[in-house]
């Protein structure tokens, strides 16, 4: 039977002890160290005579330094852990920041215990394993993108070119002889058309499209 060294770092005490009682309670994984943050990890690894950690489950929430600023100092320590993020963020960036830094998997902390433990096990064989609405984004970022601004009218596109170009909604009227309530009317369309909800991130998505 494969034995999966499993150490958990996790500064929820309910959570943490949630976990550490829930996988001992499994014939062929093995608790090794539990940690409430990166530093503690790190210090009682630096004290260990080499340490047998299969998989790490590591949150991303902790005091000090974070699950994702904790990757790589852990993986120059333990080269071949397999890192698992299981966290209650779900955001793009986080996801991708992890992934990029080293991890393999990325759980929601609202995944089972037995999913949690199907992933372990899959991450120790080799694989990857995502929550489903992690893997949702992770498949739709990868999605070839569509250029929605061809969806934009003209005058549309002269309105995107002026904020652009710095002009306020107030300047972009007057350039186009149109009243200001026809320039925010055009910007909820626009913003509607991309799908988005700022300046910042027209002024991105136009930048991205002309790289």
């Amino acid at each position: 039977m494969e034995m999966i060294h499993l150490s958990i770092v996790e500064d929820d005490q309910l959570i943490r002890d949630s976990l550490e009682s829930y996988f001992s309670s499994i014939p062929n994984i093995k608790i090794g160290l539990v940690a409430d943050s990166v530093e503690n990890f790190i210090s009682a690894l630096r004290v260990m005579r080499n340490p047998e950690i299969d998989v790490l489950l590591l949150d991303i929430g902790l005091p000090g330094i974070s699950g994702l600023e904790g990757i790589a100092p852990i993986k120059r320590l333990l080269e071949s852990v397999k890192i698992i993020m299981l966290t209650s963020f779900e955001e793009d960036e986080k996801i991708f920041k992890a992934l990029c830094a080293g991890a393999v998997s990325y759980l929601s902390k609202r995944t089972p215990l037995p999913k949690i433990t199907e992933a372990v096990t899959t991450v120790y064989r080799g694989g990857a394993y995502m929550s489903p609405s992690i893997a949702k984004k992770v498949v739709n970022y990868f999605k070839p993108k569509v250029d929605k601004t061809k969806d934009l009218s003209a005058r549309q596109m002269q309105i995107v070119q002026g904020i652009l170009d710095g002009l306020s909604y107030k300047m972009i009227a007057d350039k186009y002889m149109i009243t200001l309530d026809t320039v925010r009317d055009h910007i909820k369309r626009i913003y509607k058309t991309l799908e988005i909800n700022s300046k910042g991130e027209l002024m991105r998505k136009m930048l991205d499209k002309n790289l």
